[in-house]
């Protein structure tokens, strides 16, 4: 079976369905309330024009008399249009007097039986001859010692069509009120949409090359301008993205380069003429060197690259800080005795991490002090353990690093003045902040010109969201 694919749904036209929806259900509700109310008290008032019109036809029996008051019903002309029909029945049900033609148009035994008071009538009974509408109604009354049937019926015709006319009226207008809010809606909803469609052009014009052209919150509505600010803000980290990854190429284009110039120029010279098995010894000693040296860039590079892709297996577990980190000062130790350098360790504490990272990290410390710290010099690793955290801060008595270099030593093949001329790469700190940033750790450097630097990473005794995405995601 193949899923159809649906067009997303339009912004403005679930607006104007929305808007018009609501209108049509207010107004419907609203007219429909008035005109119940309209025909109800319509109706109302017709019933009490009937009882009305009962109560004076009994006041005039009483005072007339049966045969004045039939002699009134038979005055009247035939055909004659006549909003009540009146109809008089003896106590046998003989008629007695009517309205003239009555008897053709609402025969006796259509209307209900007679009620004994006229003021405390009943809801009339409504009947219907062909086109017209009647409300029938009848009342006992004595006169003269005898029982008599006063039968009344009102003719309601005109007034079911002013209802019908009415509702035809209500109807049109409710059309029209729905057909009205259409247009306002889809007018308001494209006036309301424009600022949409101004953002689009302003945010068309971006390119990697106008990333400064920001879109400026403060001219858009106030339900927009989150959109504008959250839009500014990517815009700036995507460039700072492109300015750091510009620098990136530029720097590792340059630290590859200079290897392979070496080895390139190395291999050019030996060639120039015969050369004794000593001299070429050298230049392949030399080769791999720049070798070794290009491996260890590439192979900092990949770990780099696979920690940021979450790609770099971590597998935390509790083990004896001091220990580990004498272990890299023993390592070290050697080198550093030949450079008339100082390790010492300090504090201890159980550390939640990964071993074999945790070592990477602090031994980049360890070798990057070192290349930095002079004779006579001090190399000092601290541990701290915490309820949340557990720290580790590697510090030295090196040359220091000025403050404005500061905010960017973790930048990949980022190097102060003051170690361009040491041998690295300018990768060790970005390593050791990625293995921190894996472990959902933070790590911060302090340094002061002519006294030192002191690196001091974090890594939490659980651990974070962050840091167990990344793992789910190995």
């Amino acid at each position: 079976m193949f899923s159809k694919r649906t067009e997303p749904r339009s912004i403005a036209s679930q607006l104007i369905v929305l808007f018009t929806l609501a209108a049509a259900v207010l107004l419907a509700c609203g007219l429909g309330v008035f005109y119940w109310i309209v025909v109800r008290h319509a109706f109302a008032e017709d019933n009490a024009v009937l009882a009305d019109k009962v109560a004076a036809l009994s006041a005039d029996l009483n005072e007339s008399g049966p045969n004045i008051f039939a002699e009134e019903l038979k005055a009247r002309r035939a055909g004659e249009h006549a909003p009540y029909w009146i109809r008089m029945l003896d106590s046998q049900g003989r008629i007695h007097a009517e309205t003239p033609g009555m008897d053709r148009l609402l025969p006796p035994e259509v209307f209900p039986s007679g009620q004994k008071s006229a003021s405390a009538l009943r809801s009339p009974t409504d009947y219907r001859r062909g086109a017209k509408l009647f409300s029938l109604v009848a009342v006992n009354k004595e006169s003269g010692g005898q029982t008599y049937t006063i039968q009344v019926a009102q003719d309601r015709s005109s007034d079911e069509q002013v209802e019908k006319n009415f509702a035809v009226l209500a109807i049109a207008v409710l059309a029209a009120s729905v057909l009205a809010s259409t247009l306002i809606a889809i007018t308001v909803t494209k006036r309301g949409l424009r600022p949409l469609g101004q953002m689009a052009r302003s945010l068309g014009r971006i390119g990697p090359t106008h990333f400064k052209e920001y879109v400026a919150p403060a001219s858009w509505p106030r339900e927009l301008q989150p959109l504008a600010i959250a839009f500014d803000d990517m815009l700036k980290r995507l460039d700072d993205s492109f300015t750091r990854l510009s620098q990136f190429s530029a720097d590792l284009a340059h630290e590859l380069r200079t290897p392979i110039t070496n080895m390139l120029g190395e291999a050019q010279v030996a060639l120039t003429r015969d050369r004794t098995p000593a001299e070429y010894r050298e230049t392949i000693e030399s080769t791999i060197d720049e070798c070794e040296r290009l491996s260890g860039i590439v192979d900092n590079l990949l770990f780099v690259a696979r920690v940021d892709a979450a790609r770099e297996s971590i597998e935390r577990k509790k083990f004896d800080g001091r220990a580990a980190v004498e272990k890299i000062a023993a390592f070290y130790q050697t080198l550093a005795e030949d450079r008339h350098v100082a390790i010492s360790c300090s504090g201890e504490g159980q550390i939640y991490a990964d071993p074999a990272l945790f070592e990477r990290a602090v031994g980049n410390l360890v070798d990057n002090a070192l290349r930095f710290t002079p004779e006579n010099g001090s190399i000092r690793i601290t541990l701290a353990e915490h309820a949340a955290d557990f720290e580790v801060a590697v510090s030295d008595t090196g040359c220091g690093i000025a403050s404005e270099h500061l905010p960017r030593v973790f930048d990949r093949f980022y190097r102060a003045e003051s170690s361009r001329g040491s041998d690295g790469a300018g990768l060790g700190l970005a390593l050791v902040k990625s293995i921190v940033d894996l472990h959902g750790g933070s790590a911060r450097v302090e340094s002061e010109v002519g006294r030192g630097t002191t690196v001091v990473l974090t890594f939490p005794n659980k651990p974070t969201v962050e840091a167990a995405v990344s793992a789910a995601m190995i």
